[in-house]
């Protein structure tokens, strides 16, 4: 559907679906740490497929604008969980370069990529992710503490590159790699917020110049990113990450995990469909 064409009606039922979708990042953003990409990036996909954007272009502009959201989403839900002193600030500042090395990697790839490969990838993502989650008993560590160099920043530019090429903001992975070395859930949670940060500044700039004057993007577009899209998100996130702060620090530790894990599930279904 031609977005010109759109009756009044319509329009308003998109921009009610876009800050429904803002308010539930917003919410995961500050539960999981994970910046909220996961639920935006299928949901934009679907608005974008509705509205007729070019399925040549589409995936990407999802990622890129979930990569745009992501930005004030997971600064707003770090400083939420700074103040609650739950954050590791070291393993922050040791990934100031590594993160956003991987980053610029998941650029580069993101400009030749097709839009089923970049479904596929977020599809195989969430599944082992959710399985994860679910199923890996806690008493089933790697080690008691995390790994030192150069095994530290290697794990740095993976997360800031499979991250960046999904937009998933970098809670996924952080989550799994704290949790099975022997941090408590919830400061990992805290700690990808952060890592989200360090991830979503460089991947907006690359998702700008990866996707600059294709001819395929819709109006009010920069690269690949939807300008009228993160218009609409951006506020219902921000607005509500705090309360999935609040959450996160209010429930037991085993159901956050079961509840990422399931969610991560669903989203690895809902791809790995529109890939038949």
């Amino acid at each position: 559907m031609d977005l010109s064409a759109a009756t009044g009606a319509e329009l308003m039922g998109y921009g009610a679906l876009l800050l429904a979708a803002g308010v539930a990042a917003g919410l995961l953003a500050g539960l999981f740490g994970v910046g909220g990409g996961a639920i935006i990036v299928p949901v934009l996909y679907q608005v974008f497929a509705t509205i007729g954007v070019d399925e040549s272009v589409r995936m990407h502009l999802a990622v890129g604008t979930s990569i745009a959201i992501i930005v004030p989403t997971s600064m707003r839900s770090y400083l939420a969980h700074k103040r609650r002193k739950t954050v590791d600030t070291a393993l922050l500042r040791g990934w100031l370069i590594a993160v956003p090395l991987g980053v610029v990697g998941a650029s580069l790839v993101a400009a030749s990529i097709s839009g089923a490969g970049l479904r596929g990838i977020f599809a195989v993502v969430a599944l082992l992710f959710g399985i994860r989650f679910l199923a890996l008993p806690r008493s089933k560590l790697l080690a008691t503490d995390l790994p030192g160099q150069p095994t530290r920043t290697i794990v740095g530019v993976a997360i800031g590159f499979v991250s960046a090429l999904t937009g998933i903001g970098g809670g996924t992975l952080n989550n799994t790699f704290m949790t099975l070395y022997g941090r408590p859930m919830l400061e990992a949670v805290a700690t990808s917020s952060g890592v989200g940060f360090l991830i979503s500044v460089p991947a907006l700039v690359g998702y700008i110049w990866a996707g600059w004057s294709n001819p395929a993007l819709p109006p009010v577009s920069l690269g690949f990113v939807s300008v009228a899209a993160a218009a609409f998100l951006i506020p219902a996130t921000i607005i509500s990450a705090p309360f999935g702060v609040g959450i996160a620090h209010a429930v037991d530790r085993r159901l956050l995990e079961i509840g990422f894990g399931v969610f991560l599930l669903v989203i690895a279904a809902g791809f790995t469909v529109s890939l038949m």
